[in-house]
């Protein structure tokens, strides 16, 4: 298996945050700190249609599993500090978000330089299963497991793929000999992050390898960039959340850019540490054919989803009347509609490696 490479169509900035990481670097980078989208000037004032990419997935486990929390409509998993909904309308989402990410890493799962043989990997917050699945069908000579805390994973998966029921908060049981260990948007889902980070390190193979992606959950208008008044949603929606997660004791801090991602991996023991950060269209205003994809199927993905985001943080963590909460999130999503303000959202893709000969 070789190193999944940069796509070319989205700009992108790279850290190399280990002495040793421009050697298993995939491919060079941008070395613009600001990379900017380019608008397709044709285009800005019309939003193209967009087409929903989701599969349904059901699982057929004990009832007390499936016994949800209803909260504003939505069904939620008994685990009480979970922000997020686990019903059909979110699950949609998730599958969504899995088409344009994997659009926008060229047609790549992963980015880690794995190497070639069968491996054995482990796929943490694996929500509809989608990623875990797609990774088996591709590498048939690979195990995957896939783990999550909500049974909504599909039935029927291929052979090398299996999908577990659990907390990963919790300890873990299982052998400590994985080849790659896989985690995305976990975003206020844990509590102690450094105590996590040596949990996966802990139960990766010597030269195995730890990978994660993480959005930096505020909203940018390209156009306007530091001129949005202060009182605009995408000032406030910003504070607003990370305060929640504060407040539910799940910290995003680590998601505000920096390289505290790379640096808590570290101090976690990892080596060859690489960084990358893609500023993501939300909207069909790019020029570009890829990013214009990308961008619609994105402004999609937050369309359906932002109510399953915000309500459970908004109504249960920051006390707020469900028609608050509901205008608040009406607000961002009437932004995030406009094309003239051309709103991006940062992505970043951080992979390390536990050194060989360590325990």
């Amino acid at each position: 298996m070789e190193a999944s490479t940069q796509p070319s169509a989205s700009p992108a900035t790279a850290s190399t945050v280990s002495p040793a990481a421009a050697a298993i670097e995939p491919a060079a980078v941008a070395n613009d700190p600001n990379p900017i989208v380019a608008a397709d000037d044709d285009d800005h004032d019309s939003l193209a249609d967009t087409e929903s990419v989701a599969t349904e997935s059901t699982a057929s486990l004990a009832e007390s599993i499936t016994e949800y929390r209803r909260i504003h409509g939505r069904t939620y998993t008994q685990k009480a500090d979970y922000w997020g909904p686990n019903d059909e309308q979110q699950n949609e989402g998730l599958d969504l978000a899995h088409y344009w990410e994997t659009l926008l890493l060229g047609d790549k799962l992963f980015l880690s330089p794995l190497g070639n043989g069968p491996l054995k990997v482990l796929d943490l917050g694996t929500g509809t299963g989608i990623w875990a699945i797609d990774f088996a069908d591709e590498f048939p000579s690979s195990e995957v497991t896939g783990v999550d805390i909500s049974p909504i994973q599909p039935g029927w998966v291929p052979p090398n793929c299996k999908f577990q029921i659990d907390d990963v908060e919790q300890p873990w049981t299982w052998t400590p000999d994985f080849d790659f260990i896989h985690l995305r948007h976990m975003e206020a889902c844990i509590s102690n992050w450094s105590a996590f980070y040596k949990q996966i390190y802990d139960h990766l193979k010597p030269g195995g390898y730890f990978e994660m992606k993480d959005f930096d959950i505020e909203f940018r208008s390209q156009a306007y960039r530091d001129s949005l008044p202060e009182d605009h949603v995408y000032r406030r929606w910003g504070k607003i959340f990370f305060e929640a997660a504060n407040r539910l004791g799940k910290s995003m801090d680590q998601s505000r850019g920096g390289h505290k991602i790379a640096d808590a991996m570290r101090d976690a023991g990892f080596v060859d540490i690489v960084e990358k950060s893609w500023p993501v269209p939300i909207g069909g205003w790019p020029k570009d054919p890829t990013l214009k994809e990308v961008g619609i199927c994105n402004l999609e993905f937050h369309d359906q989803s932002l109510e399953g985001f915000s309500m459970f943080l908004l109504t249960q963590v920051m006390d707020w009347d469900s028609i608050s909460a509901g205008v608040f999130v009406a607000e961002a999503r009437r932004a995030l509609k406009d094309p003239k303000l051309q709103t991006v959202i940062y992505l970043r893709n951080v992979y390390g490696r536990k050194p060989k000969g360590s325990s």
